[in-house]
Formats: C-alpha cells, structure tokens, sequence
C-alpha cells in the first residue's frame, strides 16, 4: 500500500467517522420517537409517586449494598400547582412552585437560545416538549411528610438578589402533624449554577421522627432542534459511582433511551446523580461520605408522548427526637457545563462534558484552548494557535511522511514503466516493486504511520470543539458568529476543499494512481467540503488552517528535498 493509498484511507476514515455521528443522532432521534407511548391525561400525580422509603439506608447499612428499586415508575403522573415564588440572581431566574416545593422553571440569564435568537435560555420547564423540573422532599415509613406532593407555604412571592448581595436565600415552611415542621431552604449564589437545598427539620411532637431526604430531576429527552445537524450528543443520565474494589469513583452513564432495560440501581458512600444534553446539566450532589442510594428509571411526563425518564437520589434516615431538630443539606447544578466550575461543585462532575474514550487526549487539548483563549480572547483564534501547536508537536512525524511522499514521488517514472511492463501480471509487478524498494533502501509505509499518529488527536479534538460549550455560540470574525453552527455562507467548507485539492496536487504524481484511485481521490474534496458544510464552523476552522499549515510545511520540505537532489523525480 502506497502513501496515496494510506491518505484516500485516512479521508475515507475521517468521512465514515463523521457519518457515523450522523447515523447515531438520527438513530437516537428515531429510537425515542419509536418508544414514545401518549401519557394519560390527568390533573394530580398518583398517591404513591415517591421513591421507596426501603431505598432509604440507615446509619449502619453497608453503603455498597444494591439499593432496592424505586416504586417510581407510575405512568399516570400529572402535575398539581399551588402559587408560585420567582427567584431573581445575577445568572438565574427561576419559578419555585409552592406545591412540593419544586423548581418548575429556569432561564440561564445572558445565556442565548441560539446564534439568531438572543432570548435567555429556558432550561427547566414544566410543559413539553423540554419538560424539565427539580424535586425533592422527605420520606417517611408512615404518616405525612413534606415531600413533593405537599403544600408549603412562603411568606413572599419574589426575591430579587441585589446589588450588594452574594448570596440569597428562600424559605419555604411546611407545618404537619403534632407540631412537626420543616422548612426548605433554596439558597442561591452571585455567579453560580449551584444552588444549596436544606431541609430544617423540627420535631416539636411527643414521638421520635424517622425521615430521609430525597430529591430527583424528571425530566423528557431534549429536543434536538436548535442543535448543528448531523452533531450527535449524548442525552441521558450520569454518576459517579464508588469503586466496590478500591477507593475511589469512576464515571459511567445510561442513555435515556437505555433506561427502560437499564435502570440504575445504586447504593454507596458519596458520589453524584445528574441528568446530562448537549453542552447542559443537571446535577443532584448528597453530601460527600454520606450513605445514599442513587437510581435512574424510565418514567412518563404528563401531557407528553415523549418517553421521560429520571433520576435522583434518598438519603439516608435520620431520626429526630421530640423537642429536636436537624438538618439536612444538599447540592443542585442546574446551567451550563463550564469546566473551570464543575469540578469546584463536584470531584468528577467535569466527567459531564463528554468526549468519550478519547477523554485523556480531549481534556488537556481543551486546557491548553483555554489558556490561548485567555490570552487572545477569541474562541477562534484560539483553534488556529492550537492548530498551530498540534502541527509543530507534530513536525518531525510530518517532515517524514512529506520525506516519504517526496522520495514515491522521485519513484513514479520508475514504478509507471514497470507497470507498463508488468501491467498483465500482478504477482510479477508487486515482486518487482518490492525489489525496487530494497534497492533503494525506501519503505512505501514511511508516510502512513504518522498519520495514523495523528488520527487519535484529530479524533479528540472533534470531541472539544463539539462539546465545549464556551465555544458555543461563540464569534470568531467577519460572517462567522457562532463557532457551534455551521457556515451560513458555507465559504469555509468550500475554501477547505480548495486546500484539499491543493494537497492532492502537491502531494504526488497520478502516474502512480490506478484510474479508479484517481477518480477516488478528486472526488474527496468535493465530499467532504459538502459533508463540513453541516459541521460547526469552529471544527472547519481546525481543519482548514491544519491544511494550509500542510500546504506550507510541504512546500518547504519538498523545496528542501529538490535542492539536495532527493526530491525530483527520476527516469
């Protein structure tokens, strides 16, 4: 296999890759319309719409134990509402409902819905399609308890952090039974997605009080249709699970569409539950070596055909005392998938931002973007001087594929006359090819394998630039706006397959090409400048200025080559 070869492969390589995120976007779109059933149309959840008390551990239960499953999964769940509490914050504006206590809406302030929409984003919503809400309570054995079918109380409707404020809490208070009362507490901060939620228990009762904590995102799969087309994301749900085998955690996850057959059923020490889409979370954080089952199922929203599904977490009990009281706390991530934040909420929340099995590579590739980004200040920019980088990194493994390309170049006479010669007979022709090759000491795979090198990297750096969502919505220069959506003008595809066909030109001679590889190869440029026509602007950006940078450094080394008389082509 010669250089010219190895190159139509890697392209080959590259468009069947992208094809292939093509074909699971649309296969995940088409599985979840397949599952769809219409939800029954009713106004109140049903009675028995909690986690099991069961799931809850007690103080001496072993944390790794399997958690019970959680009777979660009621298909006849409407949606009961009471008044509603607006909370107001530099990055947040959110509707607390006062029935269950529930966060039903959120717009991320100063975060668009797209490049031509400037609106705030919606993020949690109590109506589909993008039906997203937070809940959370306590459970107990018997009797009744503030979960989040019950009615609290406020004593205002608004709160509004001000400019002297870094913090602001709201109180919201349930009083039941013989005196027992619980106040939840949703306490905000200036800058932040992170919201602190508190559970004020007093017993005020004549009897001991046995409670655990619960709280869960239910939510729909989201709607794909502001997203680049073609650009699958993963939708579905995450954790962070403790190690049975050693000290630690590690990061797994389970499609939305997945649940129905694998729900998550988890019980340990710590960790974190999150509900993920496409450059957004939702994260539920119990506190850190505290027992906790964490779960995950398939469940129905009301009004929707949509197949929901969520996730969440039940904490251990605590007994309250009469005359006692106690509190309980946790942590929600509810915005946008920032990694310098993520992992300031969580130890290993920056998992969220998905690159998959090329994350050891995807990572410290995003570092280094984002320290460009602080220097320059321009997401764009910013993949130009890494593109620069990855291609000095990179230099001498392209010096010696250009080296390699240059000396089949100097062969192409010598290798055309003998397939003129030997053109009838392939084992004859391929014998004495091979001897040519030792007498001039040239290995025909000289070039291959530092592309091959290469691919891993390019490979993960698709992963960044699709998945990073400070480059989303991001403007670069001139018509290019939005680094996430691809060209309205389509002028850099198109300026990419010039550089492409430029390559090909400068790369070798045809003499060395059968015609059906010929016709392989012009074609390439035209494919693939239609294919990145629908990819996001910034991953054309990479591409082009990695092919102009080739162009060069080819130009150079092949000049170089001619002058010591290795690089021209000989009878």
């Amino acid at each position: 296999m010669d250089n010219l070869r190895f190159a139509l492969l890697c392209a080959l390589g590259v468009l069947g890759f992208f094809l292939y995120q093509a074909w699971e976007a649309d296969y995940a779109d088409q599985r979840r319309a397949a599952e769809s059933d219409p939800a029954p149309s009713v106004t109140r959840e049903a009675d028995n719409d909690l986690p099991d008390i069961s799931d809850a551990p007690t103080q001496t239960q072993d944390a790794q134990s399997e958690a019970p499953e959680p009777d979660t999964d009621r298909s006849a769940a409407g949606l009961a509402s009471g008044s509603t509490v607006r909370v107001v914050t530099d990055t947040l504006d959110a509707v607390i409902d006062t029935q269950g206590g529930d966060i039903r809406r959120m717009r991320l302030i100063g975060v668009p819905v797209s490049g031509e929409d400037d609106s705030d984003l919606v993020l949690l919503n109590d109506e589909a399609p993008n039906f997203f809400i937070a809940q959370s309570g306590l459970l107990v054995e018997s009797g009744d308890a503030p979960d989040h079918r019950a009615t609290y109380r406020s004593d205002r409707d608004r709160y509004e952090m001000g400019p002297n404020q870094d913090t602001l809490e709201v109180p919201l208070t349930w009083t039941g039974a013989d005196g027992r009362e619980v106040t939840k507490v949703y306490r905000f901060e200036r800058g932040h997605y992170r919201i602190g939620l508190t559970h004020e228990v007093r017993n005020n009762g004549g009897q001991a009080w046995t409670v655990s904590p619960y709280a869960r995102l239910w939510r729909t799969p989201f709607d794909h249709g502001q997203e680049a087309p073609f650009a699958y994301s993963f939708t579905g749900v995450g954790w962070h699970e403790a190690k049975a085998d050693a000290d630690g955690y590690r990061f797994e996850k389970v499609a939305a569409e997945d649940l129905p057959e694998e729900p998550l059923k988890q019980r340990q020490e710590g960790g974190w539950v999150s509900v993920m889409q496409h450059y957004f979370l939702g994260a539920i954080i119990p506190p850190a070596g505290e027992s906790v089952s964490l779960y995950a199922k398939a469940k129905a929203v009301p009004g929707s055909t949509a197949p929901g599904f969520e996730a969440g977490y039940v904490g251990a009990q605590r007994v309250v005392e009469p005359g006692q009281r106690t509190t309980i706390s946790t942590e929600l991530f509810l915005g946008p998938k920032l990694q310098d934040r993520l992992e300031d909420v969580a130890p290993g929340l920056v998992l969220t931002v998905d690159y998959g099995i090329f994350t050891f590579l995807s990572s410290p590739l995003f570092w280094v973007l984002e320290k460009l980004h602080d220097l320059v200040g321009n997401w764009g920019w910013s993949i130009v001087l890494l593109t620069v980088l990855i291609k000095l990194a990179f230099y001498k493994l392209s010096e010696t594929q250009f080296r390699a390309m240059a000396r089949m170049r100097k062969f192409a006479p010598r290798m055309q006359q003998l397939k003129e010669q030997y053109g009838d007979d392939r084992q004859k022709l391929q014998e004495k090819m091979m001897d040519l090759y030792k007498k001039e000491g040239f290995n025909p795979l000289g070039g291959c394998w530092p592309l091959l090198v290469q691919m891993p990297v390019f490979i993960a750096l698709y992963w960044v630039l699709h998945e990073s969502v400070e480059l989303r919505h991001a403007d670069f220069m001139l018509w290019i706006n939005d680094l996430s959506s691809p060209d309205p003008y389509y002028i850099l595809p198109i300026a990419f397959g010039l550089t492409m066909f430029a390559q090909q030109k400068l790369s070798a001679s045809s003499m060395t090409m059968d015609p059906m590889q010929q016709r392989m190869m012009q074609i390439m440029p035209i494919a693939l400048s239609v294919f990145f026509a629908f990819f996001p602007a910034g991953l054309v950006v990479y591409w082009f200025t990695n092919n102009l940078l080739s162009i060069g450094q080819q130009w150079y080394i092949y000049r170089k080559l001619d002058q010591e008389g290795l690089g021209q082509a000989s009878g």
